[in-house]
């Protein structure tokens, strides 16, 4: 058993699995670690609330701009708006007993806020790239990460406990941020260009391709599976689904009566095995010309008499056996031709419908293929009756190709509003480019690794990457607003601690996924997180007095 309908229960059921599986063991995870980080149920349930607000948000933004969801949008959009698990982490991280939870909340507002509006700036060059798809996630991640935001600002404060401890009078803490203040990079120049030196030689030297283009490489459809339908389609002469004939015309007759010329032509690559077949529509619905050709070519009542006495002979039949007959010529020759609409409801409705397509008044033909041996053969043929040929595989990485140029210069430009902001918001170069740095540093390392390990980049990829970034942001902004306060510094810390476990563990899950979008999705954003957490201490929190001079 193959083909589509098997090909889609696969992956539903492996979707299914793996989603289960997944959210069941992220779900358990963020639970013991909010309880372990805050040794609070009610911790729990105020750090869902930002999420819960985000989803809301995120759902009612795309169906009042779209109309509509797509699954996929829901999909990737709950992963996307994971970063707002970060929000409320930082409020309970920094509130102490003494001070009310709203002036908390008011005093970490400007850094929360730069970090959301650079995020939502990045996940700005989605709404611009011209694909529907994408255009609905950058929609649902932003209205929630704004959604997140607000309720973490304005609804968490008067739900916290002012009383909470301060997890600055934490010993393990306190040793922790010790270590990190010996290890911290002193040459902050000298290791941002050793690192930077050493990914765009990587980037730039490792074998193999930077992009991939080939959607299939995307598929969880096993490969023996795969294979199977291959082998399949070859022995019954199925069509190949990769390669077509297009005849385009103003009416449905006129591309019938153009897709009846090219009977000869592609009979004539049959016979030379450049194809082992073909199939079109007009095998099964003519034109209106050649329905009357043939209605015409049936013989008068007259004729057709005398032929039936003539075959007759004395034969003992009696006269009024072929009465029938005579009458369903007669019916025949006088029936007026049949229709696109006439076939309504019919099983043939179904086989012209795949091979005939009609759009704003212009009508599409369809010419399938099986056994495509000699491309350059059916290309001349092509040609010759006016058709065009069409690899749809390649058709498919160009658009991918053209939909990733679009994506990369929308994303240039949404990173030169995000240095804006963050500029304008420290309004200081050096303070915007210790933060900007780390999110840099991270995106050139990640890109590197993936190049060595010999992984092509796709569009989830760069997904991933934008998501990486927003997280760096998010890091280098809390550890920069920290300063050299040591409460400040450790409560930002065990912030920081929190949100990086978090975020690593649930990407570290989707690592795990057989589904290769989800897989790509995790190893690289979970990649980033490390990445950006070190370079973030290194050259945010590294941003003191010694590396600055």
């Amino acid at each position: 058993v193959s083909g589509p309908g098997r090909f889609a229960a696969t992956i539903k059921q492996r979707t299914q699995r793996d989603a289960a599986r997944l959210s069941a063991l992220a779900t358990l995870g963020m639970v013991m670690l909010t309880f372990a980080a805050y040794r609070s149920g009610g911790a729990i349930l105020l750090a869902a609330l930002p999420l819960a607000s985000a989803a809301a948000a995120g759902l009612g933004a795309v169906a009042f701009a779209f109309g509509e969801v797509h699954g996929i949008t829901l999909a990737f959009g709950a992963t996307l708006i994971g970063v707002a698990q970060d929000y409320p982490i930082h409020l309970l991280s920094h509130q102490r007993p003494g001070l009310p939870p709203r002036d908390n909340a008011r005093a970490l507002w400007p850094t929360l806020a730069t970090g959301v509006v650079g995020t939502c700036v990045a996940y700005g060059a989605f709404l611009v790239s011209g694909v529907a798809g994408l255009a609905q996630l950058g929609l649902f991640t932003i209205a929630g990460l704004a959604a997140a935001a607000l309720t973490t600002r304005l609804v968490l404060p008067r739900l916290m406990d002012p009383a909470m401890p301060d997890r600055a009078g934490s010993a393990a803490l306190a040793r922790i941020d010790a270590v990190l203040e010996r290890v911290r990079v002193r040459r902050v120049a000298v290791f941002v260009l050793s690192v930077g030196i050493a990914a765009a030689a990587a980037i730039w030297f490792a074998p193999g391709p930077v992009w991939q283009n080939n959607l299939s490489a995307l598929t969880p459809l096993p490969r023996e599976l795969l294979a199977r339908d291959a082998e399949l389609r070859a022995e019954l002469g199925a069509p190949d689904a990769r390669h077509l004939l297009v005849v385009s015309a103003p009416g449905v007759d006129d591309v019938l009566a153009r897709a009846e010329a090219l009977d000869p032509l592609l009979a004539a690559l049959v016979e030379s095995g450049a194809i082992a077949g073909y199939d079109h529509a007009a095998r099964y619905l003519p034109s209106v010309a050649t329905m009357r050709r043939r209605q015409a070519a049936l013989p008068g009542e007259a004729a057709l008499r005398a032929m039936l006495a003539t075959a007759i002979g004395e034969l003992p039949f009696e006269a009024a056996t072929f009465e029938p007959f005579v009458v369903d010529i007669a019916s025949a020759r006088a029936l007026p031709p049949l229709t696109l609409e006439a076939l309504a409801g019919s099983p043939l409705e179904t086989r012209i419908g795949s091979l005939l397509l009609q759009r704003d008044g212009h009508a599409t033909g369809i010419v399938s293929l099986a056994g495509l041996a000699d491309r350059a053969a059916v290309e001349r043929v092509a040609r010759q009756a006016g058709a065009s040929f069409l690899d749809l595989k390649g058709a498919s990485e160009t658009l991918v190709a053209r939909y990733r140029q679009r994506i990369l210069a929308s994303l240039v430009i949404a990173g030169i509003i995000l240095a804006g902001v963050v500029l304008l918001s420290l309004r200081s170069p050096a303070r915007a480019l210790r933060v900007l740095l780390p999110m840099l540093l991270t995106t050139f390392a990640v890109v590197a690794v993936l190049r060595l390990a010999g992984i092509p980049m796709s569009l989830f990829h760069l997904i991933a990457l934008v998501l990486g970034a927003g997280l760096g942001l998010d890091y280098a902004l809390f550890f920069e607003h920290a300063g050299e306060d040591p409460g400040a510094r450790r409560r930002t810390l065990h912030g920081l601690l929190v949100c990086a476990a978090s975020t690593l563990m649930v990407f570290a899950l989707l690592a795990t996924s057989s589904l290769p979008v989800l897989r790509a999705i995790g190893t690289t954003v979970a990649l980033a997180v490390m990445l950006n957490f070190m370079f973030s201490l290194a050259v945010a929190r590294g941003g003191g007095t010694d590396a600055r001079t």
